[in-house]
């Protein structure tokens, strides 16, 4: 028993094809057009409430409902203001009685200066350091160095420091240690 309709619960292996009736193409003018205008106000508009939101919750500085609003710190818990604390770094020129020390030192090296009283009698006091972990801003290049084997050096110093190192090179023979 075989039956011949358009239903596909039937028992046949192949269906009897069903009569669609003819029609001409539809065109829709401007449909693509308005579909990306829509897609374009729709992507718009919840970005825009986004930044609206971002605003206000910036402003009135909302961190969450069950967060507290950080509050900064009060001054005395502040760390200490760097451009007030730190002091003002000058270029001391200093020359170094052991040349050969000198050609182990770069720029951005930090280095101790120590002086040792000299005087033509033989050792007249104790050495002293006038300079703490001073950084090395310049070093001579090679053969820019004394005929007697001293060198120039050149410290990024406060500038009181500056003024302790110019007068301890005129009594004393200065020496660095490698910080």
């Amino acid at each position: 028993m075989t039956t011949h309709s358009c239903f596909p619960h039937t028992r046949t292996s192949v269906p009897t094809p069903c009569g669609v009736p003819q029609f001409d193409p539809l065109r829709v003018r401007g449909g693509r057009l308005r579909l990306r205008r829509a897609l374009r106000r729709r992507r718009r508009t919840p970005a825009a409430v986004l930044a609206m939101t971002a605003a206000a919750l910036a402003a009135t500085g909302v961190a969450g409902a069950d967060d507290p609003v950080p509050q900064p710190p009060p001054p005395s818990a502040r760390e200490p203001q760097r451009a007030a604390a730190a002091p003002r770094l000058v270029a001391a020129p200093v020359r170094i009685a052991d040349a050969a020390t000198v050609r182990l030192l770069r720029p951005g090296d930090r280095v101790d200066v120590i002086a040792a009283p000299h005087s033509p009698a033989g050792p007249a006091g104790e050495a002293r350091v006038v300079a703490s972990a001073a950084r090395v801003a310049e070093v001579p290049r090679a053969g820019e160095t004394r005929p007697d084997g001293g060198a120039l050096v050149v410290l990024s110093v406060p500038r009181s420091t500056a003024t302790a190192l110019a007068g301890a090179g005129l009594t004393s023979q200065l020496a660095v240690t490698l910080c």
